[in-house]
This record gives C-alpha cells, sequence and structure tokens, in this order.
C-alpha cells in the first residue's frame, strides 16, 4: 500500500519546511477538509505528521472519528518533523526569509493590543477598556469558530505570503505522488 504524508502543521509553516511530497491540511480547518480529501486516499496508508506530534496525533483521532481506521501518526513519541531531521531523512525548506509562524504574529499582536488597552484604560480613560474587550472577544470567536479575523488579515501581509499552497497541495494529490 502506498504512503502519504499529510502534514497538520499551519500553512506557514509548512512553507517554512516540509517533507517531499506530503500534503497539507492544518488542523486547523482538518475537521471540515479531512472527510474529502481522506476519501479519496483510502487506498493509500496515510501518516499524519506535525512539529513535535502532538497535532498529529489529534488528526489521527479526528481521521478515526471519520472512519478512518488505518491513518497513523508521527507522533509524540517519534517527534515530528524535528526528530524526522534529527534522524537525518530530507525536507523541502523554502525559507528565503524567516518569518515567525504566523500564529506567533498573531499572539505578538493581539498581546500587544490588549496590554494597550488595557494601560491606556488605566492611565488616561477607562473607556479604552472596550478595545480591550473587543480583542477578547475576537479570540472568543476565532476559538470557537476556528475562523480568526486576524489572522487571515495578517496572512495578506507581504512578508506572510508564499508560493500557493493550495495549488501545491492539489497538484500532489492529483499527481499520486
Amino acid at each position: 500500500m502506498d504512503q502519504i504524508i499529510i502534514d497538520v502543521r499551519e500553512e506557514d509553516e509548512f512553507a517554512a519546511e516540509h517533507v517531499e511530497h506530503s500534503i497539507n491540511i492544518p488542523l486547523s480547518s482538518f475537521a471540515s477538509l479531512a472527510p474529502g480529501i481522506l476519501n479519496q486516499l483510502r487506498e493509500r496508508q496515510i501518516v499524519f505528521m506535525c512539529r513535535s506530534g502532538a497535532r498529529a496525533g489529534q488528526a489521527q483521532a479526528i481521521a478515526r472519528q471519520l472512519g478512518f481506521n488505518d491513518a497513523h501518526s508521527f507522533d509524540v513519541h517519534e517527534g515530528g518533523i524535528v526528530q524526522w531531521k534529527k534522524a537525518g531523512k530530507s525536507i523541502v525548506s523554502r525559507r528565503l526569509k524567516a518569518p515567525l509562524p504566523l500564529m506567533r504574529q498573531v499572539q505578538l499582536v493581539v498581546g500587544t493590543l490588549i496590554i494597550t488597552f488595557s494601560m491606556l484604560a488605566l492611565l488616561v480613560d477607562s473607556r479604552y477598556a472596550l478595545g480591550a474587550l473587543a480583542v477578547g472577544g475576537g479570540l472568543l470567536i476565532a476559538g470557537t469558530t476556528g475562523f480568526c479575523a486576524l489572522a487571515t488579515l495578517m496572512a495578506k501581509l507581504p512578508w506572510n505570503r508564499g508560493d500557493s499552497l493550495a495549488k501545491h497541495t492539489l497538484c500532489q494529490m492529483s499527481k499520486g505522488d
């Protein structure tokens, strides 16, 4: 049985480095995308990969809930792509410039906004607390729906744009690599 590696890291992490011929289905959208993609891969052995193995295990659990019991993860004990590289296995690296991963950028912006609004509320005018509440509300919505407006906006910034990963993913699937 042919093996395929599904990398469940976010698109920016995948763009920086990944196992050659692997496909990217970020864990953040895995539950909605996985059924259609996994159905196309029924005849292949599926191995989930992430950075250290934790997200791969979550993807494997979701796949099993969807009836894909033969899916395996390159898990925490194996160490994900970190251990893959330590074992001397090859990866594709496309890091031309090294921005922080998108989710870390979002965390930095959100943290800065909350601290700024909180300090302004304490030192200038209590109405600035509404800004901190708005940012917190955005996080709550992102956590419950899986859609983060700030991450979507930040992904469009020049330093976060790269090759079309969706095109790469679909091309790899259609080639059967």
